[in-house]
C-alpha cells in the first residue's frame, strides 16, 4: 500500500510539473477560494491516505503560486533542480533528523562534504564551520550570534551565560539600504534594529567607504553582496581593509549574491567579501534547491560553536561533529542532502553557467525594456532589474496587470522613491524564450495601461 501511494503521488507531482508552462503563474482567485473545501470539521474517522492525497492533488495543485515554472520573478525565488527535487523526496523518505551525529550520520556527513564544496566554489576561507539553517534570516541571526559573543568575550562578557543585562556595548554599523532579514536579526539577538549607525550609500545602494564611522574591535560591520532591489555589491575589498586593521568583525549579507563568487563574471563584483568574518546566504534562491535552506559560514569556529552551545546528559558528543552545534535548532531536516545534490549534479561549470546565464536574461529583459521606452533604473550587473513605467499609479497598475495577465509574475517596489516593478530572475529553467514571452506580455499590459489612462 505504501508502495503504490508513493507511486501515486510521484505521478500527480510529475502532471504538476509538466503542466507548469501552460498554467498562470499566479493561481486563479477561484482556484484559491476552492481550497477552503479541505476545511471545516475535523473528521472522526481517519481516512484513507490515498484519498488525502487526492484532495491536495484536487484542491492544492491549481491553487499555488508557480514559482518552480520558467517565468517566475519575483522575491529572488530560485525553482528546483531536477537532482534537488528528487533527492528531496528521497531524503523525505529516509526522514532523517539532522541535529545530532548519532541520529543521522549519513545526513551529518552529506553537510560536511557539501559545506568543504561550497567553501571551495564561494572562494571562502578552509578554515571556515558551516551551518545548514532554513533561510537567509536564520543564517544573519546565526553569523551575527558568532559576532556577538566573540565581541562581548574580548570585553570578558559571557553572553550566552549572562545574557546583555549589564553587558558592554557592540557598536553595529549597517548600510543605508541594509535588508529587513539582517534588522530581524539584530532585533531577535537583542542588539536592536534602531540602535545602529547607518552609512550612507551611493545611487546603486552601495555602502560608501569614506562613510564609514570610526571602528574598533568591539565594532559588527555588516555589508551586503546583493542589493536585494539594484543587485548591487558593496566595496567590500576597501571596506574590509578598514574593519580588518581595526580588529572590527565583518558579516556579509549575501542571500543571493554571494552565489556571483562561483562565476567569472563576479570575481569583480565579489573581491574582498572572502576577507570578512561570517556570511550568510540562501541556498533555496540561486542555487535552486527546495524550500527552506540557508547557509551560514564562519571564519571562527568556536565562536560558533559558542554562540549555538546547548548539553544535556543525553546529548552525549563522541569524536564526530555533531550539526546542531553550528545552528540554532537541535532537531531539523537534513538539508545537505539536496545542497550535496544540487552541487554534485551541476559541478563548478555547471554552477557558474546557471548564475552566468541566468544574469544574461536579466540583462535580455533590461535591453527590452529599454527599447520598449520604458526607464530601468539600476545598473544590471547581476539578476535584478528595476523598471518604471511612469508615474507610481502608472507603474504599480503595470505590475498589477502583469500579476493578473499570468504569463509572468514580477512584484514592485520602491527604489529611491520611485515605484518601480522589480524583477529577479533567479531560476534554473528560465530560457531566453521564456524572458522574450514575458516582455511580449509586459509590454502588452504597459501599452494597455497607459492606452486606458490616456482614454480616461
Amino acid at each position: 500500500m505504501n508502495h503504490d501511494l508513493l507511486r501515486k503521488t510521484a505521478d500527480a507531482a510529475s502532471r504538476y510539473l509538466a503542466g507548469l508552462d501552460a498554467r498562470p503563474v499566479a493561481p486563479k482567485p477561484e482556484d484559491v477560494a476552492r481550497v477552503a473545501e479541505l476545511g471545516g470539521p475535523l473528521p472522526d474517522a481517519p481516512t484513507d491516505p490515498a484519498d488525502v492525497i487526492d484532495l491536495l492533488d484536487r484542491y492544492g495543485s491549481p491553487a499555488t503560486v508557480a514559482s518552480a515554472g520558467p517565468r517566475y520573478f519575483g522575491f529572488v525565488i530560485g525553482g528546483s533542480l531536477p537532482a534537488t527535487l528528487a533527492a528531496n523526496w528521497l531524503a523525505g523518505a529516509w526522514d532523517q533528523n539532522a541535529g545530532p551525529y548519532l541520529a543521522s550520520p549519513v545526513g551529518a556527513m552529506l553537510e560536511r562534504i557539501a559545506g568543504r564544496w561550497l567553501l571551495d566554489v564561494l572562494g571562502l576561507p578552509e578554515s571556515c564551520e558551516v551551518g545548514f539553517v532554513s533561510g537567509a534570516t536564520m543564517a544573519n541571526f546565526t553569523g551575527l550570534a558568532a559576532a556577538r559573543h566573540k565581541l562581548l568575550e574580548r570585553q570578558g562578557w559571557d553572553v550566552e551565560a549572562k545574557g546583555l543585562y549589564g553587558a558592554p556595548p557592540i557598536t553595529v554599523v549597517v548600510g543605508d539600504e541594509v535588508h529587513v532579514s539582517l534588522l530581524k536579526a539584530l532585533s531577535l539577538l537583542g542588539l536592536g534594529r534602531e540602535r545602529v549607525i547607518r552609512v550612507p550609500v551611493d545611487e546603486q545602494g552601495r555602502m560608501r567607504p569614506d562613510r564609514l564611522p570610526p571602528l574598533d574591535d568591539t565594532t559588527l560591520l555588516c555589508i551586503q553582496a546583493g542589493n536585494v532591489n539594484s543587485g548591487a555589491f558593496d566595496p567590500a575589498a576597501e571596506i574590509c581593509a578598514q574593519a580588518r586593521e581595526a580588529g572590527a568583525w565583518m558579516h556579509v549579507d549575501g542571500a543571493f549574491g554571494l552565489w556571483m563568487a562561483a562565476t567569472p563574471h563576479g570575481a569583480n563584483l565579489i573581491a574582498g567579501y572572502d576577507l570578512a568574518d561570517s556570511w550568510a546566504t540562501d541556498a533555496h534562491k540561486w542555487l535552486n534547491v527546495p524550500y527552506d535552506c540557508g547557509l551560514v559560514f564562519c571564519r571562527d569556529p568556536q565562536a560558533l560553536y559558542a554562540a549555538m552551545s546547548s548539553s544535556a546528559s543525553y546529548l552525549v558528543q563522541g569524536e564526530q561533529r555533531d550539526p546542531f552545534l553550528t545552528v540554532p535548532e537541535m532537531s531539523r531536516r537534513a538539508r545537505g542532502v539536496e545542497v550535496w545534490a544540487a552541487l554534485r549534479s551541476l559541478g563548478r561549470s555547471g554552477l557558474a553557467e546557471m548564475i552566468e546565464r541566468t544574469c544574461a536574461l536579466a540583462q535580455r529583459f533590461a535591453d527590452g525594456l529599454r527599447a520598449a521606452g520604458y526607464t530601468v533604473l539600476n545598473e544590471v550587473v547581476s539578476n535584478q532589474v528595476l523598471v518604471s513605467f511612469g508615474d507610481a499609479e502608472t507603474t504599480q497598475q503595470v505590475i498589477a496587470a502583469i500579476q493578473q495577465d499570468g504569463t509572468a509574475w514580477a512584484g514592485g517596489t520602491v527604489w529611491h522613491g520611485q515605484a518601480a516593478m522589480r524583477i529577479s530572475v533567479s531560476s534554473w529553467a528560465t530560457t531566453e524564450a521564456d524572458v522574450d514571452r514575458s516582455l511580449k506580455a509586459i509590454r502588452r499590459v504597459a501599452s494597455e495601461v497607459q492606452h486606458h489612462a490616456i482614454s480616461r
